[in-house]
């Protein structure tokens, strides 16, 4: 668990994110009173892989890394290529793994870690589909995994522990346990 008061989680979004992945997070997060700021990569609303647009709180360019204490990447495409196509998020994401705090993504963002070199001989996990593209670090089929300070998971069908997991780590298992008393998702 981060010490200190208010945590503050960065989700970025790009145009073809994954719909479920990125808002489960924002919601659990935020029930559990963490600060997320949902940064698009453009100005105006970004709309998912399933057409779901979004609007974001502000734009990429005005987040200040310096405050955020984890990163949180929804897969998803054309979402993840566009992410690694953004030189701030891949600047953000390198910034707050430089200074060990937490770089989380779950489906095919694992790969935007793995273009920045932060999967190098660490335990991860990514959508089946992009196994084949992570070629550095150790894989794993679990459906949440936690090697230190990064956090990843599968797919859509994962994210609601995915969003308890960061919850836990940002909160603790007591305010993960009051915010799943609310929702009631299957953890074990």
């Amino acid at each position: 668990m981060i010490g200190g008061n208010l945590k503050t989680v960065l989700v970025p979004l790009a145009p073809g994110f994954e719909e479920i992945e990125a808002m489960t997070v924002i919601d659990i997060l935020r029930r559990g009173d963490v600060k997320v700021i949902v940064a698009g990569t453009m100005d105006g609303p970004i709309e998912g892989r399933s057409k779901i647009k979004v609007v974001c709180d502000i734009n990429i360019s005005q987040v200040n890394p310096e405050e955020i204490d984890m990163v949180v990447l929804p897969g998803g495409q054309p979402g993840t290529n566009n992410l690694k196509k953004s030189p701030r998020v891949m600047s953000i994401i390198d910034n707050v793994h430089k200074k060990n705090k937490y770089t989380a993504a779950i489906c095919a963002a694992p790969t935007v870690l793995s273009a920045i070199g932060i999967l190098e001989g660490k335990i991860f996990t990514s959508h089946p589909g992009v196994q084949n593209e992570l070629t550095m670090g150790q894989y794993s089929e679990e459906r949440v995994v936690i090697d230190g300070n990064l956090i990843t998971s599968r797919a859509p069908g994962t994210a609601m522990e995915f969003a308890m997991k960061l919850l836990e780590i940002l909160c603790g298992h007591d305010e993960m346990e009051k915010v799943n008393k609310g929702v009631m998702a299957m953890l074990d």
